[in-house]
C-alpha cells in the first residue's frame, strides 16, 4: 500500500471537517450535551446510508461493537478537555498523541513497516502538534486531553481493523455511528436524564452540522485505511490541528503565535516527508 496523491488530498479535507466539529464543540454552552447531539445526529445520518448499503462482514461487528464502547470513554473524555482548554490546547495533544502509539504499534498489528524518511515525517509532523500545546495550562485539560490521546490511538487500531474485515468501509462507518448513538444516548440518559431529548429537540440545526462534519471525516478517513499503512493515514488526519488553530483564532479569540507559525511549518515539511 502507498500514500497516493487522492488519498491524501481526501484525508486533509476529513481533516479540516474533524477540526470544524470540534471547533463547535467547544464553542457550546454544554459540552456534554453536545457530544451526545453530535452522536446522535450522526447515527441519524449513518442509519439513512446504511440502509442502503451490503452490511458490513459477520467478522466486522466483533470491531463495531469494540468500537461504540470505547466511544463513550472518547466523548467523555473530549468534554472534560474542552471544559478545561483552549482548542488550540486540547485538540492538538488529543490528536497529535494517538498517531504516535498507533505508528509505534502498526508493525506488530498489522505487519506494515515504515521506511526511515516515513519514520521522519511521523516525527516531524508529532513534534509539530506537540509544539502546539507547549506552554502553561490547567492540568485538568492535559490530564483529559493525554488519556483522550490514548482512547484515539487505541479505536484508531480497532476501527482499522474492522473497516479492513468489513468488505466494505463506508458501510462499517455507517454502522458504527448507528452503534454509537445508540450507546453513547443511553449513557447519557443515564447521567441527565430528561435533559437529553429537551437539549436534542431545541438543538436540531447544530446536531445536523455537527452530525454531517463527523460522518463525513470519519468516513473518508477509515476508507484511506484501506488504501494506505495505518500509520501514514493516522499522522496525516492530524493535520486537522493546523486547521482547529486557524478556527480557534478565526472564530474562538485564540491566538496564533510565533510558536504555533513555526510549528505549523514542522507539520507542513513532516507532509512533505510523507510523500504529500
Amino acid at each position: 500500500m502507498e500514500l497516493t496523491l487522492p488519498v491524501t488530498l481526501a484525508v486533509l479535507g476529513a481533516a479540516l471537517l474533524h477540526a470544524s466539529w470540534n471547533a463547535l464543540l467547544k464553542g457550546s454552552a454544554d459540552k456534554q450535551l453536545d457530544t451526545v447531539a453530535i452522536s446522535v445526529g450522526a447515527g441519524i445520518v449513518g442509519l439513512a446510508v446504511a440502509v442502503f448499503l451490503p452490511p458490513p462482514a459477520r467478522e466486522a461487528w466483533p470491531w463495531l461493537a469494540a468500537s461504540a464502547s470505547v466511544h463513550i470513554l472518547y466523548f467523555a473524555l473530549l468534554a472534560g478537555a474542552y471544559q478545561w482548554g483552549e482548542l488550540s490546547y486540547a485538540y492538538p495533544i488529543m490528536r497529535g498523541g494517538g498517531p504516535v502509539v498507533v505508528a509505534l504499534a502498526g508493525s506488530a498489528v498489522f505487519a506494515e513497516s515504515l521506511v526511515p524518511r516515513q519514520w521522519a515525517g511521523v516525527a516531524l509532523v508529532c513534534g509539530g502538534i506537540a509544539a502546539f500545546a507547549y506552554g502553561r495550562h490547567d492540568r485538568r485539560a492535559t490530564f483529559f486531553a493525554l488519556g483522550n490521546a490514548l482512547v484515539i490511538a487505541a479505536y484508531t487500531i480497532i476501527d482499522a481493523k474492522g473497516a479492513r474485515a468489513s468488505g466494505s468501509p463506508v458501510a462499517y462507518t455507517m454502522w458504527f455511528f448507528v452503534l454509537n448513538a445508540l450507546v453513547i444516548y443511553a449513557y447519557a440518559g443515564l447521567r441527565r436524564g430528561r435533559e437529553v431529548p429537551r437539549y436534542l429537540a431545541h438543538g436540531w440545526r447544530r446536531i445536523l452540522v455537527g452530525a454531517l462534519f463527523t460522518t463525513g471525516s470519519y468516513a473518508i478517513a477509515l476508507w484511506a485505511m484501506t488504501r494506505a499503512p495505518v500509520a501514514l493515514v493516522a499522522v496525516l488526519r492530524e493535520t486537522a490541528v493546523l486547521f482547529g488553530a486557524a478556527l480557534g483564532a478565526l472564530f474562538l479569540g485564540e491566538k496564533m503565535t510565533r510558536r504555533r507559525l513555526a510549528a505549523t511549518g514542522a507539520v507542513l515539511a513532516g507532509l512533505v516527508a510523507l510523500k504529500l
